[in-house]
C-alpha cells in the first residue's frame, strides 16, 4: 500500500485517464476528452432515482466545429446565485523535450507527481472538480435533496487559444455576472483574481524586393519590423508599474519574412503579446503599435506598415471583498487547515473572460499544480495537489450548496 486513501488513489486515476487522453490545442482538440467527460458525469447521474434525475442536466454548445463545451447543470431550492466550477479541455501542443520515462501522454506517476501535457494546465484542477461533482451527486442521491444554491460544473474548448469556449459559454448563459465563477487553473496553493490585461497584435510591414547586392533598389520589410520591435519594447520597458499587477509586459513570440538571404525582403509578419498592466490599457498599446510603424515607415523608406488587434483583453482587479473569495478561504481553511493566501494570476483565464465581459467581481482561480509548469515539457502535478484540491472543491460546494459541511464528513 501507498498510504493515501482510496479518494487520492481516485484522484491519481482520474487525472492519468484524462492526460492519456490528447486534447492538444492546435492538434487533436476537445473531442475526445468531451465526450469521455460527458459520459462519467452521465454515469453518475444515473444513480439518481425518482424525479431529482430529470432536474439535473447535461448540456452542450458548440462554439468551433466539433468543438465542443460542456455543462452539468444543478438547480438549487432557492435562487441564490449559483456557484460554478470551470474547466478547460483543452492543452497546449504536446511538444518536444520529454523524457522517455515521462511522454507527453503517458501519464508516469514517479516521486510523487503526475507527469504528462496538461497535468498541471489543467487536467489536474479538471480531475478534481469531476470529483468534487461526483460527491454533490452522490449525496442528492442518498439524501434525495438538491442544494440550497444551484451548482454548476462547465467544461470549455479554445482556453489556450482565443478563449472563444468561454465566450460561447456566456452568449449561451452559461456563465453571467451573477454567478460565483471559479475556474481550476494551477495556482501553487493560492487563491488568484487578480490579471494583467493582454493584447495580441499581428504586425505587418510591405517593402520592395530587390537583389541584395543593390539594396537601395528595394525596402526591406524585415528592417522595418525590427525598428517597429525596438520602438515598441522600448516603449513599453518605459511605462510605470502597478502596485499589484507589476510591470507591462511584451513578447515578440513569432516572425516570418524573406526568401532568401540574396533577396531583400519585401514582406515580414510579426506577431506580439502584451500584458498590461495599469495604468496601460488596450487603447495605449495600441497607440504605442501606431507610433512604432510610423517610425519604420520613416527609418526605411519605401515600407509600409499594418495591424490587426486578434485579442484583446483588459486588465482585472483583485476583488477582497468579494464573497466567493471570503468562502473559498474558509473552504481552504477547514480543508487544509490553513486559509489560502491571494495572488497575482500571471496569465489570462476562462474566469477573467467571465470577469471582464460580465463585469462580474466574484471570479477566480484555484487548482492543482505550480504555475510555472504549465506548457513546458516534462509538466507534472504533485499527488498531492490532487487530494488538496478535490478536499476543498468538496468542501466549498458542499459549504455553499448545503450550509453544513458535516453532512460529508466521512
Amino acid at each position: 500500500m501507498d498510504g493515501r486513501s482510496q479518494e487520492d488513489r481516485e484522484a491519481t486515476r482520474l487525472t492519468q485517464a484524462l492526460v492519456r487522453i490528447d486534447s492538444s490545442d492546435p492538434g487533436a482538440y476537445e473531442g475526445e476528452i468531451e465526450r469521455f467527460v460527458k459520459s462519467w458525469l452521465e454515469e453518475r447521474i444515473d444513480k439518481i432515482a425518482g424525479s431529482l434525475r430529470q432536474e439535473i442536466s447535461i448540456e452542450e454548445i458548440e462554439p468551433l466545429p466539433n468543438r465542443r463545451c460542456l455543462r452539468l447543470h444543478i438547480p438549487g431550492e432557492t435562487d441564490a446565485p449559483a456557484l460554478v466550477l470551470l474547466s478547460h479541455l483543452d492543452t497546449v501542443t504536446l511538444g518536444e523535450g520529454w523524457d522517455d520515462e515521462a511522454p507527453a501522454l503517458g501519464g508516469t506517476i514517479s516521486g510523487g507527481r503526475l507527469y504528462g501535457r496538461g497535468a498541471c494546465d489543467m487536467k489536474g484542477g479538471l480531475a478534481s472538480a469531476m470529483l468534487a461533482m461526483e460527491d454533490v451527486l452522490a449525496h442528492i442521491s442518498s439524501t434525495q435533496s438538491l442544494p440550497r444554491r444551484p451548482l454548476d460544473f462547465v467544461c470549455t474548448c479554445d482556453e489556450e487559444d482565443f478563449m472563444r469556449g468561454s465566450e460561447a459559454a456566456i452568449k449561451a448563459g452559461w456563465l453571467d455576472g451573477s454567478q460565483w465563477v471559479l475556474d481550476t487553473e494551477p495556482t501553487d496553493g493560492m487563491v488568484r483574481q487578480a490579471h494583467k490585461g493582454r493584447v495580441w497584435f499581428e504586425l505587418r510591414f510591405k517593402g520592395i524586393t530587390a537583389h541584395a547586392s543593390t539594396p537601395q533598389e528595394g525596402a526591406d520589410a524585415i528592417c522595418a519590423a525590427a525598428f517597429a520591435i525596438a520602438h515598441i519594447r522600448k516603449t513599453v520597458d518605459s511605462l510605470p508599474e502597478d502596485p499589484e499587477l507589476g510591470a507591462t509586459t511584451v513578447t515578440f513570440g513569432q516572425i516570418e519574412g524573406g526568401y532568401r538571404p540574396y533577396v531583400v525582403p519585401d514582406a515580414c509578419t510579426v506577431w506580439i503579446d502584451m500584458r498590461l498592466a495599469p495604468p496601460a490599457t488596450p487603447d495605449l498599446a495600441r497607440r504605442i503599435v501606431e507610433d512604432a510603424i510610423a517610425e519604420a515607415e520613416d527609418a526605411i523608406f519605401g515600407t509600409h506598415g499594418s495591424y490587426q488587434v486578434t485579442g484583446d483583453r483588459p486588465a482585472i482587479p483583485s476583488s477582497p471583498h468579494a464573497p466567493l473569495l471570503a468562502a473559498l478561504e474558509d473552504a481552504t481553511e477547514k480543508a487544509t487547515g490553513t486559509p489560502a493566501e491571494t495572488a497575482v494570476f500571471t496569465g489570462y483565464t476562462d474566469s477573467a473572460v467571465v470577469a471582464s465581459l460580465c463585469h462580474n467581481p466574484n471570479c477566480a482561480s484555484y487548482g492543482p499544480g505550480r504555475l510555472k509548469m504549465a506548457h513546458k515539457p516534462n509538466e507534472y502535478v504533485p499527488l498531492a495537489d490532487l487530494a488538496r484540491v478535490h478536499a476543498v472543491f468538496r468542501e466549498l460546494l458542499f459549504a455553499q450548496g448545503w450550509g453544513h459541511q458535516e453532512l460529508f464528513r466521512r
